[in-house]
């Protein structure tokens, strides 16, 4: 039984893994991010979710970073509260392609918690959050995308300034860098991503994967061979009978004289 973590179904398709440890203000201890990880993995393999929203138990912070006690016990050759390869696990499942993960960021964040953050496809923040990568003050560097993937999100130019002076910044800065995707009211984080993933889960699966795939290798590859690994993944969804189908019918309305509005829908106000 999971002491930190607990995993729930809302909706269809949907899990919320939510994580709680109060006693240290959901620092990373290495046993609860196993925890996680399991959650996200159990979702995904047996629950039959294909979007996982990430959230916290504890009021004022989302995900902070490691807890220091692990961190040193294991730098040092000392028992810990678990293996510290189980940060590259819960990476590897907030990137795995059958499920699309939004961070429902309703604190502060900080070091490891936040680079789990970076790692989700979508997020969301709370208005009163504040976001640090402050590794530097603890006489450390990033270790898990606090640096390379933050430079690709917000820039390099904002991504050194966070981690040089290694001072939090608003979640209103972040969202004007780029780094999240909607910035919401306090309280209002989870309700959202609920909405969000709801819209997500009547996706097609084999697209919504397909897509994820793109967007993870794309990052790992040049230009020309990302445009080129791209145009080979579409044409395997595009050929599949779902697909098919559905270029048909979604022609067919716009030959009947329907709006792309019509259509495809409003575009999304900004919560």
């Amino acid at each position: 039984m999971p002491e930190f973590v607990t995993l729930e179904y809302p909706l269809d398709a949907v899990a919320v893994v939510t994580m709680s440890n109060p006693r240290i203000n959901n620092n990373g201890s290495w046993l609860a991010i196993s925890e996680l990880a399991g959650a996200m993995r159990e979702a995904r393999e047996t629950g039959g979710a294909r979007v996982c929203i990430l959230a916290s138990g504890v009021p004022g912070h989302w995900f902070e970073h490691a807890w220091l006690q692990d961190l040193a016990d294991t730098l040092e050759g000392k028992p810990a509260t678990a293996t510290g390869s189980v940060w590259g696990f819960a990476i590897d499942e907030i990137r795995h392609p059958e499920m699309v993960v939004i961070a429902a960021i309703s604190g502060d964040c900080s070091g490891g918690g936040l680079e789990l953050g970076w790692a989700c496809d979508l997020r969301i923040a709370e208005e009163q959050a504040l976001f640090a990568q402050p590794e530097v003050q603890i006489e450390l560097s990033t270790g898990r995308g606090g640096t390379s993937r933050l430079a690709r999100l917000i820039g390099r130019t904002a991504a050194a300034e966070m981690v040089f002076l290694g001072l939090p910044m608003t979640a209103q800065r972040i969202h004007a860098l780029g780094g999240i995707n909607t910035v919401v009211p306090t309280g209002q984080g989870l309700a959202v991503a609920l909405r969000w993933a709801a819209i997500l889960a009547a996706r097609s699966p084999a697209a919504l994967s397909t897509l994820k795939r793109t967007l993870n290798e794309s990052e790992d590859l040049h230009l020309t061979d990302a445009l080129v690994n791209e145009t080979q993944l579409f044409q395997k969804v595009a050929r599949t009978p779902a697909a098919l189908a559905k270029m048909r019918e979604i022609q067919a309305r716009f030959d009947a004289g329907e709006s792309i509005r019509a259509v495809y829908g409003e575009p999304r106000k900004e919560a």
